[in-house]
């Protein structure tokens, strides 16, 4: 992939960008079996092919920093100095996601929003979230220092929704803190639509504003189609998806029980709403998901674990190990908390292993392991 911004150093975000792309997976894949060695038995554990990505054009969200002035805002990133670099013409996001930018830009400067100053800590709009759906529709989402400017915003969106017919969902997220966060705690729904239907291989699955959604839909869809190969194989009666979002996992999986915990209220009533829809028998819950584990009378036949980038912790892998689960498809974002969870589970094998590229042009990679319980020693041995 060619990138004019990276050409002209004034975004390097893309750390690997002109690399060649099957150089990249090969060192990612290193990078895993490196990291897993002590957990892999070279014997018995399978290292599947990697599954790849479109090299540009993959992403379906973007999160744009908006500064520059009022007259002339600018999405992108901001410099050293924290000054505005605009990157509306990205080649990571897809060219309909693109096309709402100018939009989007023209709007901030119609409604009268002043773009944040980082260093004043001066103006109102830090961030717009824009999430593109696999049929064009999308997202956007303007997140903002104070409530001042949603009245205007709200007195302009008619224009704005005229100008781009497949804007579905609007919110203001409220940031009112100085800080590198991306949102805060409220938002504000612009619009009578709430959710995003995101399709992934026939499940339309909801997505509310605050929810997390994986940036790669044609990567998930593989993702969720490896999971559900492993958990049919092995024919489960109850399953638990923990830390399972808006259900991707949950959803896409055929068992007779399957319950989905994720600590995002908003993100379980997203997965509730799906499951409705497709009439399954899942069961979805509010809650740490290790708190929620610890506290459960009964194990289930198989468990899939999709943390964030921390891994699932001591405490989760601690009652793993001792738990009797005979299964687990753990799903990383970050394979040294991934090495780390399994240096605290001995009792299981990895059996197959594959990389996922989720994110070209980084160093960034999601890996999926299947575990098994390894046989109890004989009385003696």
């Amino acid at each position: 992939m060619q990138c004019s911004y990276f050409d002209a150093g004034v975004c390097r975000s893309c750390t690997w960008m002109g690399r060649e792309y099957d150089e990249q997976v090969g060192l990612k894949e290193q990078h895993a079996r490196d990291l897993l060695a002590e957990a892999c038995d070279p014997a018995t554990t399978v290292w599947l092919p990697p599954v790849t990505s479109p090299e540009s054009a993959f992403r379906n969200k973007a999160k744009m920093v908006v500064a520059g002035t009022v007259e002339h805002p600018t999405l992108g990133i901001l410099d050293a100095a924290g000054r505005g670099v605009d990157l509306q013409g990205c080649g990571l996001y897809p060219q309909d996601l693109r096309a709402a930018f100018p939009a989007v830009e023209r709007f901030v400067t119609r409604a009268a929003v002043e773009p944040y100053d980082v260093p004043a800590r001066r103006g109102e709009l830090k961030h717009v979230l824009v999430t593109r759906a696999a049929d064009g529709a999308l997202m956007l989402r303007f997140v903002l220092r104070s409530q001042e400017a949603v009245t205007r915003i709200r007195k302009h969106l008619p224009s704005l929704l005229a100008e781009l017919p497949r804007l579905a969902v609007v919110s203001a997220n409220v940031l009112p803190e100085h800080k590198a966060v991306l949102e805060g705690a409220l938002e504000i729904p612009l619009t009578e639509q709430q959710t995003l239907t995101m399709d992934v291989d026939g499940v339309a699955l909801h997505l509310r504003p605050r929810s997390f959604f994986q940036t790669n839909t044609t990567v998930t869809a593989a993702l969720y189609r490896q999971a559900a190969q492993w958990v049919a194989a092995s024919g489960p009666t109850s399953v638990w998806d923990l830390y399972c979002g808006v259900g991707g996992f949950a959803l896409h999986l055929a068992a007779p029980r399957v319950v989905g915990v994720e600590t995002s209220e908003e993100a379980v009533a997203s997965a509730r709403t799906t499951a409705a829809e497709l009439g399954r028998d899942a069961t979805f819950v509010a809650a740490d998901a290790t708190a929620w584990a610890l506290e459960q009378r009964e194990a289930p036949d198989l468990v899939v674990v999709n943390p964030p980038r921390r891994g699932i912790g001591a405490d989760l892998a601690g009652w793993l190990e001792t738990s009797g689960v005979p299964r687990v498809v753990y799903s990383s974002c970050n394979a040294v908390s991934l090495a780390r969870d399994l240096a605290a589970m001995p009792s299981f094998a990895v059996r197959e292993v594959r990389l996922f590229d989720m994110f070209p042009q980084t160093t960034h990679y999601e890996v999926a392991v299947l575990l098994e319980r390894r046989p109890a020693p004989a009385p003696g041995g």
